[in-house]
């Protein structure tokens, strides 16, 4: 007689579809995952998956928020080091990431469940570098621009694979930018 699987806490089987989605997103993309394919590598049947997300969006939305806090203590460990070690280290994040980064800006029109989130990304990760900046002396009346400046930046370096060393090459410039900001008044 076949054995019965043990019982499982809703949230732990919420974070074992959350993993499979995330390998498969990730690997394979987004949009070649469907939800019975996500719902097999879970090791649950499809309708399941509706017990825990609204739709195939909700269930991104919960592969970036799993992804988010993976990578804010790796951040937390290398805050201490210079601006520019840590633009490439976050290039390098979401290069790995380039799937996910992709598949939200390709939702962002169709979603607006993922609009929300992105729109809540950028403006957690602009208020950290605006922080960052202000600290460093960039004057209030171009803070912003130069916030716009680094996320372009960074964003431009995800579309355009240069290598380790130009993407380096840039990160300093950035940072040099910075660095050499007139004192603030």
């Amino acid at each position: 007689m076949a054995r019965n699987k043990r019982p499982q806490a809703a949230d732990e089987k919420r974070a074992e579809i959350v993993a499979a989605a995330r390998r498969l997103f990730v690997d394979g993309g987004y949009d070649a995952t469907s939800m019975s394919r996500l719902a097999k590598e879970a090791g649950v049947a499809p309708n399941t998956i509706y017990w825990y997300f609204q739709d195939k969006d909700d269930v991104l939305i919960a592969v970036l928020t799993s992804v988010m806090a993976d990578v804010w203590p790796q951040y937390e460990a290398i805050a201490s080091q210079p601006i520019a070690a840590r633009l490439l280290w976050v290039v390098g994040q979401l290069t790995e990431m380039s799937r996910l980064v992709t598949t939200v800006h390709s939702r962002v029109e169709h979603s607006p469940a993922i609009a929300e989130w992105h729109q809540n990304f950028h403006t957690i990760t602009g208020s950290l570098l605006r922080f960052e900046l202000q600290n460093t002396g960039i004057p209030a009346s171009t803070v912003d621009a130069e916030v716009m400046i680094g996320v372009f930046t960074v964003e431009g370096l995800l579309m355009h694979s240069l290598g380790e060393e130009r993407e380096r090459a840039i990160c300093d410039a950035l940072a040099a930018r910075w660095s050499t900001a007139p004192p603030t008044n």
